[in-house]
């Protein structure tokens, strides 16, 4: 942390600077911030949901292009887990939550999971 520090003359009213005077030092701290946690959105493969829902579930909520969707893809359907991004709790968080319902109100079972990095 890094201080700095502000000295001040004490004494009893009406004492000009006779014997009890003393010095005190103010510190005034300036906190240091600390920066977030990052976590890993991950999309794990299943035997169900189609190819082409996982491209179009990287292109709406990860803002990923068709080439860079296709690649995820194809990495979730041949390793069984592929990440998506790497966020801050809340987004992440928000992320998962946002692909696990889509994917319920299309009737498919993706998952979707976040881990810390």
């Amino acid at each position: 942390m890094i201080a700095k520090s502000i000295r001040m003359q004490q004494g009893s009213e009406g004492d000009k600077g006779g014997p009890g005077r003393g010095t005190s030092v103010i510190t005034r701290t300036k906190p240091k911030t600390k920066k977030p946690s990052l976590y890993r959105v991950l999309l794990l493969n299943d035997d169900y949901t189609p190819m082409e829902f996982v491209v179009h579930i990287l292109e709406r909520f990860f803002q990923k292009n068709r080439e860079e969707a296709t690649r995820i893809m194809l990495h979730v359907h041949n390793h069984g887990v592929g990440e998506c991004g790497v966020f801050t709790y809340e987004v992440a968080e928000t992320k998962v939550t946002q692909v696990m319902d889509f994917a319920r109100e299309h009737q498919h079972p993706l998952q979707c999971v976040m881990e810390k990095k």
